[in-house]
């Protein structure tokens, strides 16, 4: 079964003690490391764990309901567009 991929921006900053690193377009989902690539693996582990919880809490909320599911897609303005 192939699964589903979604691109999103991981931003690393360096710090004292190693790297900080967070999703721009995911509040809250952060995460350190004292390299970049253990900082770039925990920031995985991080969005993988919130996407999961998330998914598991959505489906306890709608079980037994009557709900309509689909994809929806969003159109990305360039960073040019925003300042507009």
């Amino acid at each position: 079964m192939e699964h589903a991929r979604i691109a999103f921006t991981a931003v690393y900053l360096k710090a004292p003690h190693g790297y900080f690193g967070f999703v721009e377009e995911l509040p809250g989902i952060n995460s350190h490391g004292r390299t970049i690539d253990e900082a770039r693996s925990n920031l995985q582990r991080q969005a993988e764990i919130v996407f999961h919880e998330e998914r598991a809490q959505a489906e306890e909320l709608i079980a037994g309901k009557d709900v309509v599911r689909e994809e929806f897609y969003l159109r990305l303005r360039a960073e040019s567009e925003l300042e507009a």
